[in-house]
Parts: structure tokens; C-alpha cells; sequence
């Protein structure tokens, strides 16, 4: 098949609005000025990764000319932007609110106000940390935005609204945040690395949330599903997840909601069996709680971004309820309970591969119900 080739002589010199080309004087197409080149696909390109605050539109494409590693703007939420690498390589950017450092922080056998931490990759005992502000406290619930921890709720002699916080990476004592909307305890807590969320207690389907960066007074954000207390929290970020609880009876609910977005819980799925105060701890992509009501050493998983009922991982070393639970994004810690006594057992799970939990260490004291949170 001949090919003509196409040359300016084969195109008509035109003018006036809409007509797609104008040869110049020399019988030429003119040159256009790059400025008014729009739309065009392309790059981003910068020798170091995004940040959670690089604050670009929906869909930007970012290119490292360093690693190679090619990444995806999937949530353009301004300070809290979620990158998604699509190249060959791994590791997206986004908050994480999990950390090296698992911090433990009140129980009861006494109501204490002890916080200890642990470090997460390295197996040993708890080591003391400071303590919680004012009363002693057992039965908070816990959040993080990786590097502040926070401590909402719990009972002394009544049911408690006060909010604690500390800098995760720095020993020292609780600060005063301000107040949960209502008194209660053994509230579930969760995180996007932003917003730190308080779910249900003491019967009640209230959900609060607070701006972790900001000392403040909690701000409702809506309701459970279900009116109870022990529903433990975990998230991948950008939902938040509370799994069973007891509301008159033992429960296996799970309940979700969009961390980002107040609103009421929706319907997940439900835990193997009924039971509440299960230790609870999360990689990102799988959420897993620990333990529960009536002694149970059950361990079940979830993946969060997917609705629907959760499935049998493994067994803790000792059947127990209240444990703690918190992560590195790896490995999964459950500390301390209660089933015929409290104890002072720490156990860890590698939160990808299903199977039994192993001893980790010690608490400083034997405690349960305690807030549990993570960072660095």
C-alpha cells in the first residue's frame, strides 16, 4: 500500500475561530507556546518520596527520580494524603499510627495510673513510662497518631470523661487533653494518624473524636450499631473498625466507620464467637483481636477493607480478657487480662502470618483493662 507523505502544502490556510490550523507567512504551521499546553499526561518528578502533606490533587502521578518508585495521590485529604505505589517496589505513603514503641497505660487490679511501654521489635519486659494524670484509671480506651498517644475515658469510682495524652518517643507523665461528650468506660479507641476515635462503653453506642494534634474537648461523631461496652478498636487508616462488646450479653458484632467522614456505624461482619475486652492490634491491611470475655484465648483476623465475618488466626498463651493490644505495623503485642487472676503475660503475634501467639515478656505489674496505643 503506497503512503503519501503529509506536508504543509496539503494543508489550508484558514482563519478565524475554531479552525484547527493557521499557516504562518512562510506557509508554515507556527509554533506554539508551551504555556498553553494543558491536560497533558505526565509526572510529577522529585528525588524523594511524597509526604502525608504534599497536598496535591486526586490522582496526581509523583515520580522519584532517585528509587524509581512510582506513586498514585488515592486520597487527597489536605495533611493526610494517601499515596499508593504502583511501580514494582512497595511501601505506600500514608499517617501510620502504629510504632515502634507499645505504651500500656492504666488497668485495673487497683485502678492504676501506671503507663509502661515496650518495645515492640525487641522481646523483654515493660518498662515504666510515667503516669496517667489526676485519678487512677482502669478501663480507657487508646489512640495514637504515631507520635502522640492519647488516653480517653475509664473508672475510678464512677465512670470518667477525662482525656490524657502523651509524647509517645519522650518518658514522662500524662498532660490533660480535655473531656470526652459523656462519662463512661471500657471504651474502644482507634486512629487515621489524625483523628483519634472513642467508640461505646459502658452500654452506650456513643462514637466521639478528637483532633490528636489539638488539646480538646471530644465532638460527637455518631452512633454504633449497638449500645454496649469492650467493643475494642482497630483501623487501616481510613476505617475504623470495633469489634464485639457486651451490651447485656457477650456479642460478636463488628461494626465499621469512615474515620474521615462523622456519621453512624455500619454492619461489618461479625467475630467467631461473642465475647468483649479482646486486645486488638492492626498491620494496615488485617485487624486482629485477642482473647475476650469468659477467658477465651481465641485470636481472630479481619481485613479491613473488606466486609465480613472474622476468621480463626490462632490461640494467645493464656486464655484471657482485657488485654492491651498494640503494633509496629509487623508485630502484634496483647498485654496483660484477667481470667481466673490478673496477669502480667505479654504475648506477640506476626500479624501476616496466621498461627499461635509466643511470650513476648512481662508487664512491670499484673494489670487488665488498661489503653493501649502505639508509636515512635
Amino acid at each position: 500500500m503506497a503512503i503519501t507523505k503529509v506536508d504543509s502544502s496539503m494543508y489550508e490556510d484558514v482563519s478565524g475561530a475554531n479552525n484547527l490550523v493557521k499557516l504562518d507567512a512562510n506557509a508554515k504551521i507556527p509554533a506554539g507556546v508551551a504555556t498553553n499546553l494543558t491536560n497533558l499526561p505526565g509526572s510529577l518528578t522529585s528525588a524523594s518520596d511524597p509526604t502525608v502533606s504534599s497536598n496535591k490533587t486526586l490522582g496526581t502521578q509523583w515520580l522519584n527520580t532517585t528509587s524509581g518508585e512510582m506513586y498514585i495521590c488515592t486520597d487527597a485529604t489536605a495533611g493526610e494524603n494517601v499515596w499508593t505505589n504502583v511501580g514494582a517496589g512497595s511501601g505506600n505513603v500514608q499517617l501510620l499510627w502504629y510504632g515502634g514503641r507499645g505504651i500500656w497505660a492504666g488497668g485495673g487490679a487497683g485502678s492504676l495510673n501506671v503507663i509502661e511501654y515496650s518495645t515492640i521489635s525487641t522481646l523483654g519486659n515493660g518498662i515504666d513510662f510515667g503516669d496517667l494524670s489526676g485519678v487512677n484509671f482502669s478501663q480507657p480506651g487508646g489512640s495514637s497518631s504515631g507520635s502522640r498517644g492519647v488516653f480517653a475515658g475509664g473508672y475510678n469510682s464512677g465512670n470518667r470523661n477525662e482525656i490524657d495524652y502523651i509524647t509517645i518517643g519522650t518518658l514522662g507523665n500524662g498532660i490533660d487533653f480535655g473531656d470526652l461528650t459523656a462519662s463512661r468506660s471500657a471504651v474502644g479507641g482507634c486512629s487515621n494518624g489524625t483523628r483519634g476515635i472513642f467508640g461505646a462503653g459502658d452500654a452506650v453506642n456513643v462514637i466521639d473524636y478528637i483532633t490528636i494534634a489539638s488539646p480538646g474537648n471530644a465532638i460527637d461523631f455518631g452512633d454504633l450499631t449497638v449500645g454496649r461496652l469492650g467493643a475494642n478498636g482497630l483501623s487501616n487508616g481510613t476505617r475504623g473498625l470495633f469489634g464485639g462488646g457486651n451490651g447485656g450479653s457477650d456479642l460478636n458484632t463488628i461494626d465499621y466507620i469512615t474515620i474521615a467522614t462523622p456519621g453512624n456505624g455500619i454492619d461489618f461482619g461479625d467475630l467467631t464467637d461473642d465475647r468483649y475486652s479482646a486486645g486488638s492490634c492492626e498491620n494496615g491491611t488485617r485487624g486482629v483481636w485477642g482473647g475476650g470475655s469468659s477467658g477465651v484465648n481465641v485470636i481472630d483476623y479481619v481485613t479491613m477493607a473488606t466486609t465480613g465475618n472474622a476468621t480463626d488466626f490462632g490461640d494467645r498463651t493464656i486464655a484471657m480478657y482485657g488485654a492491651g493490644g498494640c503494633s509496629n505495623g509487623t508485630r502484634g503485642l496483647f498485654g496483660g487480662g484477667t481470667g481466673s487472676g490478673s496477669s502480667n503475660v505479654i504475648d506477640y503475634i506476626t500479624i501476616s502470618t496466621t498461627g499461635n501467639a509466643v511470650d513476648f515478656g512481662d508487664l512491670t505489674q499484673t494489670r487488665y483493662n488498661m489503653g493501649s496505643c502505639s508509636g515512635t
